[in-house]
């Protein structure tokens, strides 16, 4: 009984929201608001199957293989379609069975490794077709995750350079030329992020800079609205965001969106204003734990160090309208430690957050 009132109650917390920000309800600061809605599709819940998806790469039997593997789990919730598993399954080992068509798109001096994780590929699914025959769910889940991690592997392989240069009057802040892993401990247990530079280098370079900097250590969430944000990065005294100690200025963070299709990303401007209502941010709000830059509701290039976590459950959210796409910059997703997240209210407090991997990817900004 509990279970359902507990259920009940959040529905109808997600409704009550939903219509307040439908009606344009308004609080001040820094509270990311949301009025525009995208059109309505299958959206992808998962964040580490969205920064896959964001890679910069061009190769359409790996992204074929991918999403044979990633529908497995989808097809698993869906009353357990042992049929359509097992043909995600032959797909998968099909594409396997022309390696070659893979390959063309590694560096030559990348090809030795990517042949091993091809073969480790290539036994995963031979493996997991088995699993299906058993009608292993468990199992079958637990190899899945190692197919895609490989998956990712092969496909981070496929990125031979930076896609685009970042725009001049940027270059006096800190770029993030790929991608970092930030480890977050909290006082509630531990959380691990991934950041994507190739979508948000200029959004994701400046949180990696603070993070080096060890400006997040010790700073508590400031806001907390359960199944909507969780925020942090408001430092001590009147200050809203971080002072460059070289400048002695406030570093302001453009709004910095990628969408689908395009090459570069659009600065300073929100796609509603743009008017591409119906356009597809690269790192939408979609994923339990998207990371986005926070602002001062009026300034489109006002954040600077608050962050928020988006917390809506994917399920609760109508599938492609995750109402702050394109409103404000998503540059990361949490790839571990989900129910920590969850757990975490205001007051408690990050007591520290380190690069674990891709500090060489942090460009530091021109002198000038």
């Amino acid at each position: 009984m509990l279970n359902l009132l507990k259920s009940w109650l959040k529905n109808s917390l997600m409704a009550i929201l939903l219509v307040t920000i439908f009606l344009g309800i308004n609080t001040a600061g820094w509270t990311p608001s949301s009025n525009a809605a995208l059109p309505s599709g299958n959206a992808i819940t998962d964040g580490k199957a969205l920064l896959r998806y964001a890679l910069p790469i061009d190769n359409k039997p790996v992204r074929e293989l991918q999403a044979s593997l990633e529908d497995i789990s989808n097809q698993l919730r869906a009353n357990r379609r042992w049929g359509a598993v097992s043909k995600d399954l032959s797909k998968a080992s099909r594409i396997l069975d022309k390696p070659s068509q893979i390959l063309t798109s590694v560096p030559e001096e990348r090809q030795p490794q990517a042949e091993t994780w091809l073969n480790e590929l290539k036994a995963g699914v031979q493996k997991t077709q088995e699993l299906a025959q058993s009608k292993n769910k468990e199992e079958i889940l637990q190899e899945r995750v190692k197919l895609l991690n490989l998956v990712s592997l092969l496909e981070e392989s496929m990125v031979k350079e930076f896609p685009f240069e970042v725009p001049e009057e940027y270059s006096n802040l800190p770029q993030l030329k790929g991608r970092a892993t930030i480890a977050i401990k909290t006082n509630k247990g531990d959380l691990t992020l991934v950041v994507d530079g190739y979508s948000a280098p200029v959004t994701a370079g400046n949180f990696v800079d603070l993070v080096q900097r060890g400006f997040y250590n010790g700073l508590e969430f400031t806001r907390s609205e359960e199944s909507y944000v969780l925020q942090t990065g408001d430092p001590p005294g009147k200050e809203q965001g971080f002072i460059d100690p070289k400048t002695g200025q406030y570093r302001a963070i453009p709004l910095e969106i990628l969408v689908e299709g395009d090459k570069k990303p659009t600065y300073g401007i929100t796609l509603e204003d743009a008017g591409r209502y119906l356009d597809m941010p690269v790192l939408p709000f979609s994923s339990f734990g998207a990371l986005a830059m926070a602002r001062p509701e009026s300034q489109v290039n006002g954040g600077s160090s608050q962050v928020f976590f988006f917390l809506f459950e994917p399920e609760l959210t109508p599938a492609g309208r995750n109402l702050l796409d394109g409103r404000y910059s998503v540059f990361g997703y949490l790839t571990e430690g989900k129910d920590i997240l969850d757990k975490l209210k205001a007051g408690d407090k990050v007591e520290s957050a380190t690069v674990v991997q891709g500090i060489e990817n942090l460009v530091e900004p021109q002198a000038g």
